[in-house]
């Protein structure tokens, strides 16, 4: 991945920690579209502060091909602190060497805006170094926490289950410490705030009021041009690497996990009328890789469906575009809710076929009216959603659709998003 030299007296700055590319996750996406828009919008350095290769790989993360990933503008610098101490301490050594770095970045003077992308580890980083920043009497930062599902599905529910008050109680004082609090969706804000309150009614606080008041909302940022300057020998190009024909095939594009209900949307093709006319392309990485290749051989579809672990960024817009329908038959589970669905989002923009998935978590606001919405856990219902769209749409009401979704989808471009979350910044980034 490139690494940019930074300016030399930068004026401006934004830092945003994530777990960024080449981590398979629509938030390293979201991090990255910010990271291109604020270089448009005054800021003349933007640093992106993230873990080391080695330790996404040691955390099990689905990752693209490193070689694959798409090179951030000059001006984006992408850092990966290393460990601090040796194999005695033995998991807060990565964490300490970011920590460590973002108060080097944060005690330089420059004014500087922090943006942590998911609570933990992410915003406790941040945080305690804008602490140690600011005793030195050097740090003119403002501060951005946005939480996303994970957070809370991960850990606030999760301690709250098991009585675990300690940790629920620093993640959530840690975000309201933030400067400004941000949530992806309307219902990771209510996730919030529902599982604050019963933190509360277990201890006497008063998380649930404080995040009800400050908490925002900043849907992800999509970089919709990537997907509305496709042409059609780009498209036509990318299918016929893959084999694959315009039209010719239903599309999953996400993370390969329980939780997006693959089985379903295998059982649901098997047997549909769909799948006399188009294939089924499944594409992405993540841990149910080997349930899903076990799946298709038990099905009897392996010359039907085809599963994909190797797409790039450079590709994924012409697969979306190309296809004749996108499934994502999203569940909510104990681990995982989807809060809000930029892929989803990222098909629309594409302009393929219509999104059929289910109104779970935050996909609601992710595709308003525009999608064919299913109940989850519902083979049945994908398989009419399917055969209806595949075999009984004609063109006129599919090119409508495609106008509608598109359409609704922009609000998210990044711009937009990145326009909106400022705006409330403003004053205190002037004043910095």
């Amino acid at each position: 991945m490139t690494v940019v030299t930074a300016t030399t007296h930068p004026t401006k700055r934004l830092v945003i920690v994530v777990r960024a590319d080449p981590v398979i996750c629509g938030h390293s996406g979201e991090a990255r579209c910010l990271a291109e828009v604020a270089l448009t919008r005054g800021f003349d350095e933007v640093r992106i502060v993230t873990w080391p290769l080695d330790r996404l790989e040691a955390a099990g993360l689905p990752l693209k091909p490193i070689d694959h990933v798409t090179p951030y503008s000059p001006g984006i610098i992408v850092e990966r602190p290393g460990p601090v101490g040796d194999y005695r301490v033995p998991d807060g050594r990565w964490l300490a060497g970011l920590t460590g770095r973002l108060v080097e970045i944060f005690s330089d003077g420059v004014p500087t805006v922090a943006m942590s992308l998911y609570l933990s580890p992410h915003t406790v980083a941040v945080q305690d170094a804008v602490r140690v920043a600011r005793s030195l009497g050097r740090a003119r930062v403002t501060t951005i926490a946005e939480a996303v599902g994970s957070d809370i599905t991960n850990i606030v529910r999760a301690c709250v289950e098991t009585d675990r008050f300690g940790a629920a109680a620093h993640l959530l004082s840690t975000y309201l410490d933030s400067d400004h609090c941000v949530a992806v969706s309307q219902y990771t804000k209510d996730l919030i705030v529902t599982e604050a309150a019963a933190l509360d009614a277990l201890h006497g606080t008063d998380f649930a009021a404080a995040c009800h008041d400050r908490i925002g909302i900043s849907y992800p940022a999509v970089d919709s041009s990537a997907y509305l300057s496709l042409s059609d020998e780009r498209i036509e190009s990318d299918l016929v690497r893959r084999g694959l024909t315009r039209g010719g095939y239903a599309l999953f594009l996400s993370r390969i996990a329980s939780a997006k209900g693959l089985d379903d949307l295998i059982e649901a093709y098997t047997g549909s009328r769909a799948s006399e006319r188009v294939n089924l392309v499944l594409a992405g990485r993540g841990p149910q890789e080997a349930d899903v290749r076990r799946w298709i051989e038990e099905a009897g579809m392996s010359e039907r469906i085809v599963l994909l672990t190797d797409v790039d960024d450079d590709e994924k817009p012409s697969l979306m575009a190309g296809s004749a329908a996108y499934v994502l038959p999203t569940r909510a589970q104990p681990e995982f809710v989807e809060t809000f669905g930029i892929a989803l989002v990222e098909s629309m923009l594409a302009g393929g076929g219509p999104v059929i998935t289910c109104a779970t978590g935050g996909v609601p606001e992710a595709v308003g009216d525009t999608a064919l919405i299913v109940p989850p856990n519902d083979p049945t219902a994908i398989r009419d959603a399917l055969d209806a769209v595949v075999c009984d749409w004609r063109p006129e009401r599919l090119a409508r659709h495609r106008e509608v979704a598109r359409e609704y989808a922009l609000q998210f471009d990044r711009a937009n998003v990145f326009d909106a979350l400022f705006a409330r910044l403003a004053p205190a980034v002037e004043a910095a």
